[in-house]
């Protein structure tokens, strides 16, 4: 009756250190909780940039009347085509007076430098357009520039347009691609 006894005590000690190990090593220490920081592709948009101000016009400039535009808005890259972040050649048309225009007003206010903005134009949840915007962009610099935009953007209709970030490169060379993308509007394609 003695060895039953010692061999239920010793079981019950190895029963009560195992349940004292478990969790110190279930809960990591401060220093083995620290990994890599989150992917940049895994930050939102308003982390980065700060839209104050998205405009669209389908021509700023009538016949023999003055050009108005934007105030304070120099211009943005002049057009042409590139890749954007589906994968697809957008062409964005050259600036002109009597072309529609985008103008946006923005600030970087992340930590880094950027030299490449890739901005979509989203109209009721719908990509009605795309502008690049390339130069060097440095931390809480206010932006404001303009862009050509096909006039198969238009009509916008009742939604509220809002300049989304698509894409950014930075001058570190790291790429930041928006996690919630709009939906591809292939539209935008055929008309350039």
């Amino acid at each position: 009756m003695h060895l039953p006894r010692v061999l239920t005590l010793a079981a019950l000690a190895f029963f009560a250190s195992c349940l004292l190990v478990l969790p110190a090593s279930a809960d990591p220490s401060p220093g083995a909780m620290q990994g890599a920081p989150p992917a940049p592709h895994g930050v939102p948009a308003h982390s980065l940039i700060q839209v104050s101000a998205c405009h669209a016009a389908l021509n700023v400039s009538q016949s023999g009347g003055g050009w108005y535009g934007y105030p304070g808005y120099s211009y943005g890259w002049r057009g042409g085509y590139y890749g954007d972040p589906w994968g697809v050649n957008y062409y964005q048309p050259s600036i002109t007076t009597t072309s529609p225009q985008l103008g946006i007003d923005y600030m970087n206010i992340s930590p880094k430098v950027m030299t490449e903005i890739q901005f979509g134009l989203v109209a009721n949840g719908i990509l009605k357009a795309e502008v690049k915007d390339v130069g060097k962009f440095s931390p809480n610099a206010e932006i404001k520039h303009k862009f050509g935009i096909p006039a198969s953007t238009f009509p916008i209709s009742t939604g509220l347009p809002q300049c989304v970030p698509l894409h950014i490169m930075f001058a570190d060379g790291t790429k930041w691609r928006n996690p919630n993308l709009p939906p591809k509007n292939q539209h935008i394609y055929i008309n350039p």
